[in-house]
């Protein structure tokens, strides 16, 4: 649906690419960014319209692009009860997060085919306040599915070299790899892994269980950094040169051009392994973004360390874990150095029956998605850096990754004007009362967080404005005709 008229969305704050400035966003009627303008521009187009453009003006408020959050749990349909798209989608919107792309599993069904996918997409049409991708999913025997959904439109793939926690979605192996990467090469796609992988002489599980599983720490010992760095050194094998036999597998073929991605880094160990692989497909004259091997971690990791969670709140309970102090400090600098490339939230909720007091058996994961921007933003904040880096690490990076950088994820002409108006002066206490997301699980509750989104558009449209969402969803489906 069009916009009435072009609309000049004005700050004093404008946040691009190259710096903060006073300017504004030109928005034409089709709902996407005409043109970015200086403050002097802006005064010009107003007084040559005729009174036919509309003024948005946020004086103070910070006026930036559109989060985009490429990691969250759905969960609608099967297992709907957890998480679903209007709560979900409703959430993202008031923290000013205007895309989210969907995980292929928790769902019943998992999006591990094209029919299953069209299942996925049913139950979102007309039920999303923000646009919605959606990854596929690399399951054992499903090779043969992955080419029909990158034709649907899926941004990428995502499979688990552990157990996944639903028997639906099961953990592939060296050899699944293999014919994953045969089937996917020459698509530009993107594999992402979530990248823990045991030993084989795995932690004692006798040993562990004879622990408090209400402590925090015996939930640490049983998921090691140990079993990020050995996932990541298989993917790594695949991303070298690997025509040669491994001390762990032998390889048969190598990962071409497919691009790779690691989400969820909880362990700072891994990520010297992740450069040493960029470095590699530079070196065979890669080009595409970031070298084709990209790294995220996630609002928990930057914000807790494990010396913080108390006992038996196995709401901070997440896979992999959340680790030491200096684990977490090191994460931050690995971020700042450009060695990680987004932040996102995991969004994986759950139903509180599943967070027991027992962290062995508990659910595991982090309910965020409303309020990743200003975690984010308290944090960053305390650490010098100024409002582009919600962009760069927020916005543009996960829009980079999903291959969705030619519509979202920055303020530019001709992408679609997904824009909030953001007080990153202002601060609040995260409450029950103002949790969207279905389950009012996070641990989050009580906690100040300082930044608070005003006003979410969705290609010009207001979606969000001073907590309320309106009331008729907006959003579109990323994908192709199905």
């Amino acid at each position: 649906m069009a916009l009435p008229d072009r609309h000049l969305f004005l700050s004093k704050r404008l946040v691009t690419d190259s710096g903060v400035s006073d300017g504004g966003v030109l928005v034409d009627e089709r709902g996407t960014i005409e043109q970015i303008v200086t403050r002097e521009q802006a005064d010009k187009i107003v007084a040559d319209s005729d009174g036919k453009i509309k003024v948005v003006d946020g004086g103070e408020l910070a006026l930036l692009a559109g989060v985009v959050d490429s990691h969250v749990h759905v969960n609608e349909p099967g297992r709907t009860a957890w998480e679903g798209f209007r709560t979900a989608t409703s959430a993202a919107a008031a923290g000013g997060i205007t895309t989210i792309v969907d995980m292929p599993l928790n769902s019943i069904p998992p999006t591990t085919t094209l029919e299953n996918l069209k299942i996925k997409a049913s139950a979102a049409e007309g039920n999303v306040f923000v646009d919605v991708g959606f990854w596929g999913g690399v399951i054992v025997g499903n090779e043969d599915s992955l080419r029909n959904l990158v034709k649907a439109g899926v941004v990428g793939f995502k499979c688990f070299l552990c157990p996944s926690g639903v028997d639906e979605f099961p953990n592939v192996g060296p050899e699944d790899l293999e014919k994953a990467f045969a089937a996917l090469e020459g698509t530009g796609s993107v594999l992402a892994f979530h990248a823990e992988l045991e030993d084989d002489v795995p932690p004692s599980r006798k040993k562990i269980k004879k622990k408090d599983p209400e402590e925090y720490q015996t939930y640490l010992e049983s998921r090691p950094s140990k079993m990020e760095l050995n996932a990541v050194s298989l993917i790594k094998d695949f991303v070298d040169k690997t025509e040669r036999p491994t001390q762990r597998h032998e390889l048969r073929i190598i990962s071409g051009n497919v691009r790779v991605h690691i989400v969820h880094v909880s362990s700072s160990e891994v990520v010297p392994l992740l450069v040493d692989a960029r470095k590699t497909r530079l070196a065979k004259g890669h080009e595409a973004w970031r070298a084709g091997v990209t790294a995220e971690t996630c609002h928990h990791y930057l914000t807790f360390s494990a010396d913080q969670i108390p006992k038996g709140r196995s709401e901070y309970k997440c896979a992999p874990p959340i680790r030491d102090k200096n684990n977490k400090e090191k994460l931050w600098e690995y971020l700042l150095e450009d060695k990680l490339d987004l932040v996102v939230s995991d969004h994986s909720p759950c139903t509180p029956d599943l967070k027991c007091s027992n962290n062995l058996e508990a659910w595991g994961g982090i309910s965020s998605v409303q309020f990743g921007l200003s975690l984010f933003w308290t944090a960053a904040s305390t650490r010098g850096l100024d409002l582009t880096s919600i962009s760069k690490y927020m916005s543009s990076g996960p829009a980079q990754l999903c291959g969705l950088q030619n519509r979202k994820g920055a303020l530019r002409p001709g992408l679609d004007a997904d824009l909030i108006f953001f007080d990153p002066e202002a601060t609040f206490t995260v409450t029950t009362e103002i949790i969207r997301h279905k389950n009012k699980l996070t641990p989050y509750i009580g906690k100040e967080l300082k930044g608070v989104v005003k006003e979410t558009y969705l290609r010009g449209r207001l979606i969000y404005k001073d907590g309320e969402v309106v009331e008729k969803p907006q959003g579109k489906l990323l994908l192709n005709d199905i």
